[in-house]
């Protein structure tokens, strides 16, 4: 048996878990969300969605993974029984999808980061984007990015994982807080707060079939929920902290940076040539910072550096989340067949690049159509909805039980924080899944079609 690593710090691993949660999912997919449901009305769904489905979740991956030591796939097969012990295949399956992709997005990033430091955003965004993606360059892009995550996981959980996070997370605070302020000088500041910030109530209740499944996968995926990333990174702790305290603090430093990237995104795009009526019709994730928001670096006061630490602090955010997917494929090999950290990383890293090699040569981006729709928004909310019903209805038991260590008085909190995953969790997570398989059915269709 390999003897297993653990953090060296409560702040190590408090920092790797808010530098998983704190990656694309808060750039990439956030601010493009808030644009196209209706601005401060995705906000109120997704916050709630946080503290009334994430925060609970993620307890129970923490109290899971701190309870056996292992990744989801051996935590699910010491603690099940009968069909309940494949439950971890889900979580690593999605991670390891996730990933192939992300990195191609990350790697877009770094492209645009480089045109930044050229000062060489074009106002043509769109005409930008399409010479971008898809081709040999994505995939040496793809390729750098892999490479980079490798590194960094093949050092191991104190001298790769804790060691880059105490870095990498201040960098993304401090530089997130920069943007925000610089952004609050530029002239469409106030207009941009004002559609931010002020919720139409009407918006939720007329468009509660699309924005509720859209908060809810931006939950899950900038919490790093359903993918075992929380199941994992609890299983390196060596002692029995308040995970419930643990779990505030991460979910709270998450929250705000992704706050941050709306102060961030918005009065740039409408100090450009967007206006408040045109933000929900700008599209996806690239359409929104790729294109839009590239386009507007070009028509602001000093664009091409504000574009370059945009940019960068995406790709630290993007470093600091892909570690911490790898690492749950990783501690597969490690934990069940006793395969060493430096070969298991790069045989692993290898096969998410290859995997993802067709997302990055395809121009038409029909391929991350399919990877995301599949990983993203069905295979994370069908693996917490499995594990929240195993924990939830089965093993109440052992769920409260590794909870209550390091509080000193559970009380009347176990008794909510069951019934919080019984009822209104996996009610919400069935009907979400509903809904985003039928999302899924109807985006497969049109590329198949």
């Amino acid at each position: 048996m390999v003897q297993r690593e653990t953090w060296a710090t409560r702040t190590g691993f408090i920092l790797a878990a808010v530098g998983s949660a704190v990656g694309l999912g808060n750039v990439w997919r956030f601010p493009y969300q808030v644009g196209e449901f209706g601005g401060a009305a995705f906000l109120v769904v997704y916050l709630l969605l946080i503290a009334v489905i994430g925060f609970p979740i993620m307890l129970v991956e923490f109290t899971v993974g701190r309870y056996t030591d292992r990744n989801p796939v051996g935590a699910l097969k010491q603690i099940g029984r009968g069909p309940w012990k494949r439950i971890g295949w889900v979580f690593v399956v999605a991670g390891f999808v996730i990933l192939s992709y992300y990195s191609v997005i990350a790697g877009w990033v770094l492209q645009y980061m480089a045109y930044g430091l050229q000062g060489n955003y074009a106002a043509d965004g769109a005409a930008q984007f399409g010479s971008t993606v898809g081709g040999v360059t994505p995939v040496l892009t793809h390729a750098i990015f892999m490479a980079a995550v490798i590194a960094v996981v093949a050092l191991g959980i104190r001298q790769g994982i804790e060691l880059s996070v105490k870095l990498m997370v201040p960098a993304i605070i401090v530089l997130s807080v920069g943007l925000a302020v610089y952004a609050a000088t530029l002239p469409g500041a106030g207009e941009a707060y004002a559609y931010y910030l002020s919720p139409d109530l009407g918006t939720i209740t007329a468009d509660w079939t699309e924005i509720l499944p859209a908060a809810a996968g931006q939950a899950f995926f900038t919490l790093s929920l359903g993918m075992g990333v929380m199941i994992t990174y609890a299983s390196y702790l060596g002692e029995d902290r308040n995970l419930a305290k643990d779990g505030v603090i991460i979910v709270g430093l998450d929250t705000m940076i992704a706050f941050f990237m709306g102060l961030i995104a918005f009065p740039i795009l409408l100090s450009g040539d967007v206006g408040a009526a045109d933000i929900g019709t700008i599209g996806d994730g690239p359409g929104f910072i790729f294109i839009a928001l590239s386009q507007a670096f070009a028509n602001v006061p000093l664009g091409g550096l504000l574009g370059a630490v945009f940019f960068a602090t995406v790709t630290v955010a993007a470093l600091s989340s892909a570690i911490s997917i790898m690492e749950v494929v990783v501690s597969y090999l490690i934990d069940e067949h006793g395969v060493d950290r430096v070969p298991a990383t790069v045989g692993l890293g290898i096969a998410i690049f290859l995997v993802g090699v067709p997302v990055a040569y395809d121009a038409s981006l029909s391929w991350l159509t399919v990877y995301d729709e599949l990983a993203n928004n069905i295979l994370l909310i069908l693996g917490a909805l499995l594990l929240s019903i195993y924990i939830g209805w089965i093993k109440t038991d052992l769920g409260l039980e590794e909870l209550s260590k390091g509080i000193r008085n559970l009380g009347a909190w176990g008794t909510y924080w069951i019934w919080a995953l019984r009822i209104p969790v996996v009610v919400m997570l069935i009907v979400i899944l509903g809904l985003n398989a039928v999302g899924a059915y109807e985006a497969l269709s049109g590329i198949v079609g």
